[in-house]
C-alpha cells in the first residue's frame, strides 16, 4: 500500500511536471545573422599603399632638399638669362664662372681633404677644366698641412700645374716663416711661383705686418730668383698694402662678380671668384680661381 501510494504520488508529479513544460511557451532567440567579411578589394589596397609612400615622401627631408635644389637651378637659370652672358652658371661646378677667361683653376688644403687627382684633371664642361692648383704648404712658424705631399705629388702627375702657398702670421717673424716654408716645399721648373698667403693682422699693426711680410718676400724671392705671388682680399688689400709691393705679383680674392673691377695699374694676374664650387674627386666646396692672361702669358708666368 505504502509502495502504490509513492508509486502514486511520483506520476501525479511527472504529470505535473509535463503539463508546466507543455503551458510554458518556449523563449526563441533569433540568430543574428552572420556578416561575411568584405575582402579588401585590390584596387583600394593600391591606393592606401600609395599614400602612405607619399605621405613618407612629403615628410622625408630628401624631398624637400631636391625642391630647394630644383627650385634654386631654375631661378638661377632666369638669372643667367637675364643677367650677363660672359658670367654663366656652369651646371658641374655648381657655381658661376667668368667666362672671358680661358685658364682655370683651384687652391686646396687639409679642409678639402684626400683628393683624387685623376678625377680633378678630368672633369670638363664646355671649356672649363682645372689647369692649375695652388696647394697649401705651411703656416706660421709650425704648421705643415697634412695633405701637402700627397696633393704635392699626385696633382703635377695628372697634368695639372701647382704652386704652393704659405699661410702668413702677421705677428709671428717674417723670415722664419720663410724659412720654414722653404724647408717643406722643393720648387722646381715649370712650377707656378710661390705664394704668401696674407689675409689678417693677427693683432700686429699694419707697418709692422708690412716689416715682416716684406723679410719674408725677400728670402724666398732670393731662394727662388723669383718674385712670390702675394694672396690677398680685395677690402685687406685696400686697408693694408695698397701703396706698397707694387712690383709683386696679385692674387685677388673678390666673389661672386661678373669681373673684377680693380685699377688698371693694381698688378693682379690671379682671381679668386668663387668658395663654393664643387669639383669632381673633391667632396667638399673648393676656391675656385681664374688666370687674367692667355696661354703664353700663363707659361711665362711658370719657373724656368
Amino acid at each position: 500500500m505504502r509502495l502504490r501510494g509513492c508509486q502514486f504520488r511520483t506520476r501525479k508529479i511527472a504529470a505535473i511536471c509535463y503539463l508546466y513544460r507543455v503551458a510554458t511557451p518556449k523563449k526563441t532567440t533569433k540568430k543574428k545573422p552572420v556578416q561575411r567579411k568584405k575582402k579588401p578589394q585590390p584596387h583600394k589596397v593600391y591606393w592606401r599603399f600609395l599614400g602612405v609612400i607619399l605621405v613618407l615622401i612629403l615628410l622625408s627631408p630628401f624631398y624637400y632638399g631636391y625642391v630647394l635644389k630644383t627650385f634654386s637651378s631654375a631661378w638661377q637659370w632666369v638669372r643667367d638669362l637675364s643677367g650677363n652672358p660672359m658670367y654663366h652658371t656652369y651646371k658641374n661646378f655648381e657655381i658661376a664662372i667668368p667666362s672671358q677667361y680661358h685658364i682655370h683653376g683651384i687652391d686646396v688644403s687639409y679642409a678639402q681633404g684626400k683628393i683624387d687627382w685623376q678625377k680633378v684633371a678630368k672633369m670638363r664642361e664646355d671649356s672649363v677644366r682645372v689647369n692649375f692648383a695652388f696647394i697649401k704648404a705651411s703656416e706660421g712658424l709650425l704648421k705643415v698641412d697634412p695633405y701637402f705631399k700627397r696633393n704635392w705629388r699626385e696633382a703635377p702627375k695628372n697634368g695639372i700645374v701647382c704652386g704652393a702657398y704659405h699661410f702668413f702670421r702677421a705677428n709671428k717673424n717674417g723670415l722664419w716663416q720663410a724659412r720654414f716654408f722653404m724647408q717643406n716645399v722643393s720648387i722646381e721648373k715649370g712650377d707656378l711661383p710661390p705664394v704668401v698667403d696674407i689675409e689678417t693682422l693677427d693683432g700686429a699693426s699694419p707697418e709692422a705686418m708690412r716689416k715682416q711680410l716684406q723679410a719674408f718676400l725677400t728670402y724666398v724671392q732670393g731662394k727662388t730668383k723669383v718674385k712670390p705671388l702675394m694672396y690677398t682680399t680685395l677690402s685687406f688689400y685696400a686697408d693694408n698694402l695698397a701703396g706698397f709691393f707694387n712690383d709683386y705679383p696679385l692674387w685677388i680674392a673678390h666673389y661672386d662678380q661678373a669681373d673684377l673691377h680693380v685699377s688698371k695699374q693694381l698688378n693682379w694676374w690671379f682671381w679668386q671668384h668663387s668658395d663654393k664650387a664643387r669639383v669632381n674627386g673633391i667632396y667638399h666646396t673648393v676656391d675656385f680661381n681664374a688666370f687674367k692672361g692667355d696661354s703664353t702669358a700663363f707659361q711665362q708666368m711658370l719657373l724656368r
